[in-house]
């Protein structure tokens, strides 16, 4: 039954990645009808995307360099299980930031056709894509990682493994604070210009700035949350399997 731990753990990582997808094609199958809604949707979208695109960019080198000294310092298999992490987080977070995006403009059209529950359904549909694919591809990836090492010797491997929850907190620390500044810098950007400058309400649609508020809102909340709690489910995983494995009490015959 130990034996088939991984295994179970891979087949419900690819179960929670496919009921992500199929949430994701059911946003996206609320039309918006609306011209100017389509493109508010369309203008966070790309903004959030660019930011994440040149967020990620500047990661690649941090992660190419870390990987490259674990690859020197720690081996082949801490190395590689560093950057199956980083890049887990990274299609973690573009997949969550896709689908939240998709559904801003599309909980509004839900909201004028079909109520709060129209709107609650797209919102929660939305939100649960980037909760399943933390966990479907934290499980996966751990679960690969597990299949990959073996378990000739286990304290040796796991000590290898934690490369993986490593690559994920790089991406999780930079990602998240990035995020965050971005988030805030923009929000007070837009309510100085708005409030204080043109004498305008907070939020309101004549005030450009509104929209890098909430490209802000997206990356900061999304994204970096996103890979926050990617960092945390796989760190804590990683972490009770080490203790579990140094310990003389918790081992199993």
């Amino acid at each position: 039954m130990m034996d088939n731990i991984p295994l179970i753990a891979a087949v419900t990582g690819l179960i929670g990645l496919a009921i992500a997808f199929g949430l994701y094609r059911k946003v996206n199958s609320v039309e918006i009808d609306n011209e100017v809604v389509a493109d508010i949707t369309q203008e966070i979208q790309d903004g959030a995307m660019a930011f994440l695109y040149a967020e990620y960019r500047v990661l690649s080198i941090f992660v190419a360099v870390v990987g490259a000294l674990l690859l020197a310092l720690n081996g082949f298999e801490t190395s590689i299980a560093f950057f199956a992490g980083a890049f887990a987080s990274v299609v973690a977070g573009f997949s969550g930031m896709r689908a939240a995006t998709s559904a801003n403009g599309r909980t509004a059209m839900a909201a004028k056709n079909g109520g709060q529950a129209g709107a609650l359904s797209v919102s929660y549909n939305g939100g649960a894509v980037m909760g399943l694919s933390v966990g479907g591809l934290g499980l996966l990836g751990i679960s690969l990682i597990a299949f990959w090492l073996g378990a000739d010797d286990a304290s040796s491997n796991l000590s290898a493994a934690a490369g993986f929850g490593m690559g994920a907190s790089s991406i999780a620390l930079f990602a998240r604070v990035g995020g965050g500044i971005y988030t805030k810098a923009a929000d007070v950007g837009a309510d100085l210009v708005g409030k204080v400058e043109a004498g305008i309400p907070e939020d309101d649609p004549r005030n450009p700035g509104v929209i890098a508020d909430n490209v802000g809102d997206n990356v900061g909340d999304v994204a970096g949350m996103g890979a926050d709690i990617f960092e945390s489910f796989v760190g804590s995983i990683i972490a009770a399997m080490i203790i579990a494995s140094n310990s003389d009490e918790m081992t199993v015959d």
